[in-house]
């Protein structure tokens, strides 16, 4: 931590945390608008403070030291604290809203609410931003981290302090091509354990609660493949006469647009629950508050006013 001094400069925060983001003497000024011998001085002033050198040349570059790496994020975290203390607060208008709001969510979900949710933000308010995180940023503590603004899907592993709220349950379905051989005749657990399967997973897991029914009734499915995005197996899917794996509801669109069935598994399986998840340091933000408005509107009236094959 930062010494204990009763005569610290606060300021010095603000700087520090400029410093360390950009890792730039020169850019840390630009981004608070400060001359260069002004940054300069203050950085002196924070070594002087920690007792630590913070940045030291390497190169033609200057990297964080061990130290100023063990405090960056506390740093963040009571600079972004003391933004909120003063900063006042987003309009209640949304047309007012100048904000960018990242959204970290598969494809399957994005694909299924993403276009819904861009409309009515570009309606309600047209200087926000929505920013679609990619399938790479599975398992990273990014709410925690302030990396991005909401999570929506199945939140299946979140940090203890995290916030989350139900959208709706939905339901594993089979996916196939037209004419497939499932198509036709009762499609019984041993012809569907005895088909070749495609799994869509984005930790690239082999097996999942399909594998636990069918080991419950003494069947073993093959699984030929497994791909990080719905998208992708549902193109494999497309070319092959593998079994997919889609969501009775958020995949449906998708899944009729590109011509494929959906058949009902013949398995017991534990419902899916669609969650919007936060983190608590946003639970009081005006335009954070509204953006989750919005998306539990969007995706509440998607499934209220679709049968469940077209949400």
């Amino acid at each position: 931590m930062i010494a204990r001094n009763a005569n610290i400069d606060l300021n010095l925060l603000t700087a520090l945390d400029a410093l360390l983001e950009e890792q730039s003497v020169t850019a840390a000024a630009d981004r608070l608008g400060l001359s260069g011998p002004a940054m300069s001085r203050a950085l002196g002033r924070i070594r002087r403070t920690t007792g630590d050198p913070v940045l030291v040349r390497a190169g033609r570059h200057m990297v964080p030291t061990p130290r100023a790496l063990e405090i960056r994020a506390e740093v963040r975290r009571l600079v972004e604290a003391a933004q909120g203390v003063l900063a006042p607060s987003a309009p209640a208008d949304p047309a007012q809203l100048v904000r960018v709001f990242t959204i970290n969510a598969n494809d399957l979900f994005v694909t299924a609410v993403g276009p819904r949710l861009v409309a009515r933000v570009a309606r309600e308010a047209p200087q926000v931003v929505l920013r679609f995180l990619g399938e790479s940023y599975v398992d990273l503590p990014l709410l925690r981290d302030g990396a991005a603004d909401l999570e929506l899907g199945v939140i299946d592993s979140p940090e203890p302090e995290i916030v989350t709220e139900e959208l709706f349950v939905d339901r594993n379905v089979a996916v196939v091509r037209d004419g497939h051989p499932l198509t036709t005749g009762t499609l019984t657990a041993r012809r569907f354990a005895d088909a070749s399967h495609l799994n869509f997973s984005r930790r690239g897991r082999l097996t999942g609660p399909v594998d636990a029914a069918l080991a419950a009734r003494g069947l073993r499915r093959k699984v030929i493949a497994t791909v990080p995005t719905f998208t992708a197996s549902l193109m494999m899917v497309r070319d092959s006469d593998a079994v997919g794996l889609t969501s009775e509801r958020a995949g449906a669109a998708t899944v009729r647009g590109l011509g494929l069935r959906t058949l009902p598994i013949p398995l017991e399986l534990p419902p899916m629950t669609m969650e919007m998840a936060w983190h608590p340091r946003q639970e009081a933000d005006a335009g954070h508050r509204w953006l989750r408005g919005l998306v539990r509107e969007t995706v509440r009236e998607a499934v209220r006013d679709a049968p469940p094959d077209e949400v």
